[in-house]
């Protein structure tokens, strides 16, 4: 069975930056189950992964642009703590979630400077070339609950609490 949209595709992976370092992997757990086609991979890893089948192992590089995008510096902002009231001690490396332009961004606080707070917007991994190396486990069809969500229940997918 050929992934394609609404299959479920369950998937080792490993993620290196350019110079080889391990940015994630799944190698020693269970394998990433996902919905294919319904943007729950960044869009060159599910465009690599269209038509691929159960035994495939392939090597892929993904362009900021079908990544996590391209950095944004309009993304980066300084506000004033007190804007940031309510969210408790503010410290290095946390993270907010917060709408811009109708989407939900996560910013990232990168500096504080007395009064004020410096926050990026852009993710993590904005800016870099995404090596993935990919084993295809399973390819099954969806459950009508699952394309109903848009995503996968049980091992490996998403569980509701």
């Amino acid at each position: 069975m050929m992934i394609q949209k609404d299959r479920v595709a369950l998937i080792h992976y490993t993620l290196t930056d350019d110079g080889g370092s391990v940015i994630d992997s799944s190698a020693g757990g269970e394998p990433l189950a996902y919905l294919h086609g319904n943007g729950n991979l960044v869009p060159g890893l599910e465009t690599a992964l269209e038509g691929k089948q159960a035994g495939d192992k392939f090597k892929v590089t993904v362009a900021p642009a079908e990544g996590y995008g391209v950095r944004d510096e309009r993304l980066v902002q300084r506000v004033p703590k007190r804007s940031l009231a309510g969210a408790g001690e503010l410290r290095k490396g946390m993270q907010f979630q917060a709408q811009v332009g109708g989407t939900v961004r996560l910013f990232t606080v990168t500096a504080i400077i007395g009064d004020m707070v410096s926050l990026d917007g852009n993710h993590t991994l904005a800016d870099k070339n995404l090596n993935f190396q990919i084993d295809v486990v399973e390819v099954r069809e969806a459950s009508a609950e699952e394309l109903d969500h848009g995503h996968v229940h049980g091992p490996g997918g998403h569980h509701h609490h």
